[in-house]
């Protein structure tokens, strides 16, 4: 497939709904102790996944129509210093063996390790224009989790810095400090699809499902959104309901009140 056939396999009528499930190599993951099972139940709401090289090696059977995204870096959290944030683990052509889609790879500005973080994600950006797999660039300012630091003014920078980089798709937080407008303001500087992360389980359906409203009403081409999926009481019915706005343009109240309703 060429680089647009990949990226369609994810943008059904131009919008995405993603589901992460590579954090087991940076944090404990309770609620994916069996990421098959997980990857089962909720593939009749999710457009791909965002997973690792041993798992992408074993899911294949349950990928049909899905895209794979995988992850070419370790984002370290662990440790502090050299040695923490983004280290990049492998590249385009593992993907491409392994039949993935995509890659995605974070990228921190004024993180610790910048420099070698920027080098890794254009080396990444580099190689993939030979094998038209398309780069997802994860773009957090400053780390993973500094979610004070995800202002409308970092996370703006975030996105156009992704973007000059010549990644395909940016992901990025919904900024800490919105207002109405602010968000479409980053999206109209960036000529490539823009998608918001979910970050730590908000442990809150509505404000989940009224931060992806606000992102798609003004302009988002979707989420990729894992822990307040996975972490969910009902992985299924809340993916399901992230779809419903996505997809379907049905407001949060809506989808707050479809989770109520019976799976099919």
């Amino acid at each position: 497939m060429n680089r647009q056939e990949n990226l369609e396999i994810f943008f059904r009528d131009g919008k995405t709904v993603i589901l992460p499930i590579d954090h087991a190599v940076a944090i404990p993951v309770p609620g994916m102790e069996n990421p098959f099972a997980l990857i089962d139940s909720v593939s009749p709401y999710v457009d791909g996944y965002v997973m690792n090289l041993g798992v992408a090696m074993r899911a294949a059977d349950s990928m049909a129509g899905k895209g794979i995204c995988l992850r070419t870096d370790v984002y370290n959290t662990r440790t502090t210093g050299e040695g923490a944030g983004s280290i990049n683990v492998y590249g385009v052509e593992e993907a491409e063996v392994v039949g993935a889609n995509a890659v995605m790879n974070m990228l921190y500005p004024n993180g610790f390790n910048e420099r070698i973080n920027f080098q890794e994600c254009a080396d990444i950006i580099r190689s993939s224009l030979d094998l038209d797999i398309p780069v997802i660039i994860e773009a957090l300012p400053y780390g993973l989790g500094q979610s004070d630091k995800y202002t409308v003014e970092n996370v703006a920078f975030a996105a156009r810095l992704a973007a000059e980089l010549g990644a395909d798709v940016v992901k990025v937080p919904y900024p800490v400090d919105a207002k109405p407008g602010d968000f479409r303001k980053i999206v109209d500087q960036v000529w490539v699809p823009v998608i918001i992360l979910g970050g730590a389980s908000l442990n809150d359906d509505a404000a989940l499902l009224k931060m992806t409203e606000d992102a798609m009403t003004e302009g988002a081409a979707g989420i990729a959104i894992g822990r307040n999926v996975w972490q969910h009481q009902n992985p299924a019915a809340i993916a399901r309901s992230l779809s419903a706005v996505v997809h379907d343009d049905m407001s949060a109240l809506e989808a707050l009140a479809l989770l109520k309703e019976p799976l099919a």
